[in-house]
């Protein structure tokens, strides 16, 4: 079977972890070192593992012993308490992705552990002209998330590319094989997520703040191209100099989507305080049609679409009548919270605000807690309400609140 495995001529990468594995350092790291909104406090016991037995004989003998525990992968989607999390913390050392077949009518199936850093998973796939990967360049994060938050950027979702899951079962204390039917992957969301809140699903008990199941690894079955799918989204179509519709090569496709994460402060950065952050911390509402027809006509709205039903450049995802989605931005910032909105109390320099770059973040100024970002949030979320009878669902895991 082909594979390119030389990572010298892959796409250069960018930072993708809160916290690189195996990092120096003291042996329990706080919350604040694992995330990439920097707030959190001290956590009971942490675990770096480098097989799979390793990973499951934590979260067994955790679950065993009646400990909280909490995955984490790169930090990027989490909101930890400033009283630290009294469980254990555990993070998927394992960065392996192996081809299982190359002959599957002109495509591949590969499958990755659940520790592989996601951004490193797309610059693989690029250089292996393993299609659909490009648009989510730049993500933070691990695969193992993937599927959980069913990620997703500029007219992609990585339900287009998904096979299958390998995952530990924490209610039947056995690994098990999730097919993509299984999942139920829907916009941000998924099987995996609502186990963290939904007994029906978890099993007859709820899970947080990691969910029924712990992803071992993830199998992935997509064609074979050098050129992207047909580019879907208005803004990396400007980008690329290029009308939607059009296929054009992948590594250009990385490059002008990099582009348009760096405009918005969503590629971390040490050095800029708008990329302290958990990327885009609301998701866009989906509405009734009635819903959406209340707001003001100038409001967007957009189709709602299933991307677990696509394969990415065959076919498209089918549109679910009924519901209309409409942009988290446009509400907050039509609710009068604009880029680098602080609460007036938090005087001249606030520990947290809004990003300069772009209404849906929230950013750690160097020197927030996670009760000031938290404050933001409430703030945010009572104003698009007031203003537009909508309610904001953040999405980052809260942890310890």
């Amino acid at each position: 079977m082909s594979v390119h495995s030389d990572p010298a001529d892959w796409p250069a990468p960018v930072p993708a972890l809160a916290r690189p594995l195996g990092a120096a350092g003291v042996a329990v790291p706080t919350l604040a070192e694992l995330t990439t909104l920097r707030v959190g406090g001290r956590v009971g016991s942490y675990v770096e593992a480098r097989t799979e037995t390793e990973l499951i004989d934590a979260v067994r003998q955790a679950d065993a012993a009646g400990t909280p525990v909490l995955v984490i992968g790169g930090g990027s989607n989490i909101l930890a308490a400033d009283t630290g999390f009294d469980g254990v913390v555990v993070r998927d050392a394992r960065q392996q992705v192996t081809l299982s077949a190359d002959d599957r009518c002109g495509g591949v199936e590969f499958t990755a552990t659940a520790g592989t850093t996601w951004d490193d998973l797309v610059r693989e796939a690029i250089a292996n002209q393993w299609a659909g990967f490009a648009p989510l360049s730049g993500i933070p994060g691990t695969v193992g998330a993937a599927p959980v938050q069913n990620i997703g950027a500029y007219g992609a979702e990585v339900a287009e590319l998904l096979a299958s899951v390998r995952a530990w079962d924490r209610a039947t204390d056995r690994p098990v094989h999730l097919p993509l039917a299984r999942l139920h992957l829907s916009y941000r969301d998924s099987a995996l997520k609502r186990s963290l809140s939904d007994a029906a699903i978890g099993g007859g008990r709820t899970w947080g703040p990691t969910g029924r199941w712990v992803v071992l690894a993830v199998t992935f079955s997509v064609r074979t191209a050098s050129l992207s799918a047909p580019i879907a989204y208005v803004q990396l179509a400007r980008t690329l100099g290029v009308e939607v519709g059009e296929r054009v090569d992948a590594r250009a496709v990385r490059e002008a989507v990099l582009e348009l994460r760096r405009s918005k402060g969503m590629v971390l950065d040490d050095a800029d305080h708008d990329t302290w952050s958990a990327g885009s911390f609301f998701t866009n509402p989906i509405l009734t049609r009635a819903q959406a027809d209340a707001l003001p006509g100038d409001a967007p709205r957009f189709p709602v679409t299933d991307h677990s039903q696509a394969v990415a450049g065959t076919r498209q995802a089918p549109v679910v009548e009924g519901l209309v989605k409409t942009s988290a931005a446009w509400l907050i910032d039509h609710a009068g919270f604009g880029k680098g909105f602080a609460l007036p109390a938090a005087g001249p320099e606030p520990a947290a605000s809004l990003s300069t770059k772009h209404v849906l973040a929230l950013t750690n100024r160097g020197h927030a807690r996670a009760a000031d970002l938290a404050e933001l949030r409430d703030a945010v979320v009572a104003g698009v309400r007031e203003r537009f009878g909508v309610t904001l669902v953040p999405e980052p895991v809260h942890v310890g609140f």
